[in-house]
């Protein structure tokens, strides 16, 4: 069988080289970057089944290397940024970005996510049993044998997570869902995973509905409990 290929985009050696060795470890077959456009370059020769991606690179910032990548390919991809800001989660995850860490990081940490990750990926490509082939609540269409969520005509290019929100929620409008309870239906590992994170991709979940309709604002925030869809407001 042959080895999952990760590409690692990370300019600082130490980092890399940690990064490297773990997933080295973990059976990964590996290519490693320092720059942009060779990460660029090494995607438009083979296309790898996951990409570790620094925000920070000396020559353009992880963020058009993504955007560059999602022209073709939803590969997943995990940032690495050196910031905790807000700006910088929100960014990568609506650029299409599967999940971030922030350094520093754990090796392990940094693997159980990329496990996770893939999974969800593989899950997906399999068509589940009784799978609806379509789901419509109000103005929202979802294809789940496409991954594709439309907005009246208009697709709105949503990550995986988004995705698997957006299909739990319009199945039970109206329930309200914990913060764990949305990390146990949509990520393969909940525990790789952050109360933030999920508050982060609803955040790029809502500025997507904006840039179509921005009044539309069908999911709910209930203070200190989580998340619902407002079938009314859809």
């Amino acid at each position: 069988m042959n080895k999952i290929f990760v590409l690692v985009v990370e300019d600082e050696p130490a980092i890399a080289e940690t990064i490297v060795y773990s997933l080295e470890t973990e059976g990964f077959d590996i290519t490693h970057v320092g720059t942009g456009g060779e990460a660029i370059d090494v995607f438009r020769q083979k296309v790898p089944h996951f990409i570790v991606l620094d925000v920070g690179l000396p020559d353009i910032t992880g963020f058009d290397v993504c955007r560059e990548i999602r022209k073709t390919s939803q590969v997943p991809i995990l940032f690495l940024t050196a910031r905790e800001g807000e700006i910088d989660r929100v960014v990568g995850l609506e650029l299409g970005g599967d999940d971030y860490v922030v350094k520093p990081f754990s090796p392990r940490e940094l693997t159980a996510r990329i496990h996770a990750i893939l999974r969800r990926a593989q899950s997906q490509t399999r068509s589940p049993v009784n799978e609806p082939e379509e789901i419509r609540v109000g103005r929202i269409t979802l294809l789940p044998d496409r991954y594709q969520a439309l907005l009246d005509d208009a697709d709105l290019e949503l990550s995986r997570y988004e995705f698997g929100m957006l299909k739990v929620f319009m199945l039970h409008p109206g329930r309200v869902y914990t913060r764990n309870q949305l990390m146990d239906l949509v990520w393969d590992e909940p525990e790789a995973a952050l109360d933030r994170t999920v508050d982060a991709h609803i955040k790029t979940l809502r500025r997507k509905f904006h840039k179509i309709d921005s009044r539309f604002d069908p999911v709910k925030t209930h203070r200190g409990i989580g998340y619902s869809f407002d079938e009314n407001s859809a």
